[in-house]
C-alpha cells in the first residue's frame, strides 16, 4: 500500500491503527497517526484517508480466509 502518511509511522504504530480499525475505533486511530507522524503533523483529511485506506485492505485480509 502506497501512503506517504503510512510510510511515516512505524511497524508498531502500523499494528496499532490497524488494531484500532479493525476494532471500529477510527477515531483513536486517527489520534495515534498524528502522534507518531511527527512533524508536520498530518492533517485530519489525510488521516481519514488512511483509516479508509486501512480499513478497505483489512476487509479485504480478512475475506480471503
Amino acid at each position: 500500500m502506497e501512503n506517504a502518511l503510512w510510510d511515516r509511522l512505524s511497524a508498531e504504530v502500523h499494528a496499532e491503527v490497524d488494531s484500532l480499525v479493525s476494532a471500529g475505533r477510527n477515531v483513536h486511530a486517527i489520534a495515534v497517526m498524528r502522534e507518531h507522524a511527527g512533524l508536520p503533523t498530518p492533517g485530519l483529511h489525510e488521516c481519514v484517508d488512511l483509516v479508509d485506506q486501512r480499513f478497505r485492505v483489512l476487509r479485504q485480509g480478512s475475506a480471503s480466509w
